[in-house]
């Protein structure tokens, strides 16, 4: 049984994000439950990567779980941008190199598995419970939220994290509503290794049926991302492992070299979401349940975790004022810090990847222009690489090299009891 079943937050979901939120607000001294169905990466195949920039490798480093996944993260030191689109305006190859705005890298691309797992792994050594249940209800009340679990506990905490998907039962649960959409295209997402270098570059093939984009991995190894109109995407999942390593030679104009082992594939819609409010009635969104976009210039994980890092500075500068964690205040304080920054990312990709499905000529000419405009200018291509990174303006304490002063070593290093 659990031995306390009231907590200052709830945290539902055990996605990195959630579990990223989890271990920072416990770390930070709240008394927090994880609920996660899954007790680690492990026992689910999961072959996607995500490309991590330096404000979320610095959180995870002053989370204590940077460790546990540096050795099978790869550095990203410049990122190439191709025109494979047969546009009459044929953009220039640009190539944007972390060493232009002082970085070594730009980040590093970490596989989602373990990930997962080294999150987990810290969540366990700190005084978190960790409680391996599926939610079946959220019950919202003036003082505090009820979670029923589907192993028939009860947890009740002053504000709950919704980490919980794009299906947030405890979005829906606060009433926020939500803006959605959906592209006529398909994702598909492997790895695989290759006979030629990759020199730590990721490169991104712009083409009508949207980007093809690779992702170093250590050693001779790459990610993939391979966007296509859904009834193509399906006909790639189905090929057999040589006649896809056909087809990836190609589409890679022999730009690695031979293609050796393929990574099983896995093919999803790609679709956009976000709510029209980050944090309401004692519920905070984070992740997947406050905003969707496509797997388009790195921004998915790179957003959750910012999310993290700013609900924790919301609810420590709460908790300095005397508020509790669900305070009104704090949580239109955290919504306010996250409305421009998750706004401007997906308007920027939505931009982005419908002019590469537009047929009109103008669109074209515009989109070859910008890229002429980012080659040519190096001042312009280093402002657009720094936004790209990160938003412009303040920074979450724990997203800064010096954790911005948050002392994070004081807690006992042992979790509370908590049941399965």
């Amino acid at each position: 049984m659990i031995k306390n079943e009231n907590f200052d937050v709830v945290v539902a979901g055990g996605g990195p994000a959630g579990l990223a939120a989890a271990v920072a607000l416990a770390r930070l001294g709240f008394a927090t439950a994880l609920v996660t169905k899954e007790s680690a990466a492990g026992g689910r195949p999961d072959n996607r990567t995500a490309a991590l920039f330096t404000g979320s490798i610095t959180f995870l480093r002053n989370l204590g779980v940077w460790d546990g996944v540096a050795a099978v993260s790869a550095p990203i030191s410049a990122i190439r941008i191709l025109d494979d689109t047969g546009a009459l305006l044929k953009a220039p190859e640009v190539v944007f190199t972390a060493a232009e705005i002082g970085l070594d890298a730009f980040g590093y691309n970490v596989p989602n598995s373990p990930l997962v797992d080294a999150l987990l792994a810290v969540a366990r050594r700190l005084p978190l419970a960790v409680i391996e249940a599926g939610v079946a209800e959220v019950a919202i009340a003036e003082d505090g939220v009820t979670l029923a679990l589907e192993s028939g506990a009860r947890l009740r905490g002053r504000l709950v994290v919704g980490a919980d998907g794009r299906r947030s039962l405890c979005r829906q649960a606060a009433g926020i509503a939500t803006d959605s959409w959906s592209y006529d295209q398909a994702a598909l997402t492997t790895s695989f290794t290759h006979q030629r270098p990759h020199a730590g570059v990721s490169t991104e093939f712009h083409r009508p049926a949207g980007p093809f984009t690779t992702v170093p991995l250590p050693g001779t190894a790459s990610s993939l991302v391979w966007v296509e109109r859904p009834e193509v995407a399906e006909r790639l999942a189905a090929l057999d492992d040589q006649a896809f390593r056909a087809m990836l030679e190609d589409r890679l104009q022999g730009l690695l070299g031979p293609i050796g082992t393929v990574a099983p594939r896995a093919r999803f819609p790609l679709s956009g979401l976000t709510a029209r409010g980050f944090a309401r009635n004692r519920v905070a969104l984070v992740g997947e349940a406050g905003h969707v976009v496509p797997p388009i210039g790195a921004q998915g994980l790179n957003l959750g975790l910012r999310d993290a890092a700013w609900l924790a500075d919301s609810l420590a500068d709460g908790r300095a004022k005397g508020r509790d964690c669900g305070d009104p205040v704090t949580l239109a304080r955290y919504t306010a810090a996250r409305r421009i920054d998750v706004a401007a990312r997906i308007w920027t990709i939505d931009i982005l990847n419908r002019s590469l499905l537009s047929s009109l000529l103008p669109v074209h000419l515009a989109r070859g222009l910008g890229l002429h405009a980012l080659k040519a200018l190096a001042p312009l291509r280093q402002i657009v690489v720094r936004e790209g990174l990160a938003p412009s303006g303040a920074t979450p304490r724990l997203m800064q090299p010096d954790a911005g002063g948050v002392d994070l070593t004081a807690l006992a290093p042992h979790p509370p009891e908590a049941a399965a």
